[in-house]
C-alpha cells in the first residue's frame, strides 16, 4: 500500500515538472516591431514586416539598419569593434547594440523571458 502511493505520488510530480517545463520553455514570439534609440532618445518605430534600409547618423557615428523577411540586423557602421554588425539577422531577443555610436535596437511586442528579466 505504501509503495503505490509513493509511485502516485511520483508521477504526480512528474507531471507537474513536465507541465512547468514546457511553459517555461516553450518557444519565443518573434517581435512585431523595433524601436532604435539613439543615446536614450527613440528615433524609430518600425514594423519588422515592412522591409526597408536606414541609416541613423549622431554625432558618435552612423549606422545602417537593415529590416528584411520579418527580421533586422545592422549591415553597415562606421564603429571599430563591429559587434552589432557581426551580430547578424535577428527576430527578437537581445537587444542589439553598438555601444561606440550609441545606437540601441530594442524589439517590441514578444513574450519576455521570465518574470525576473522581463
Amino acid at each position: 500500500m505504501k509503495t503505490k502511493y509513493w509511485i502516485m505520488l511520483l508521477l504526480a510530480l512528474a507531471l507537474v515538472c513536465a507541465g512547468l517545463s514546457w511553459w517555461l520553455f516553450r518557444p519565443a514570439e518573434d517581435a512585431a516591431q523595433i524601436q532604435v534609440l539613439s543615446q536614450g532618445q527613440v528615433l524609430y518605430t518600425l514594423d519588422l514586416n515592412t522591409d526597408r534600409q536606414i541609416t541613423v547618423t549622431t554625432d558618435t557615428g552612423s549606422n545602417t539598419i537593415s529590416i528584411r523577411d520579418g527580421k533586422v540586423a545592422v549591415t553597415a557602421a562606421n564603429c571599430p569593434d563591429q559587434h552589432c554588425v557581426h551580430r547578424g539577422w535577428c527576430d527578437g531577443g537581445a537587444q542589439i547594440v553598438c555601444l561606440p555610436n550609441r545606437l540601441v535596437i530594442r524589439f517590441l511586442g514578444e513574450r519576455p523571458l521570465d518574470g525576473v528579466s522581463g
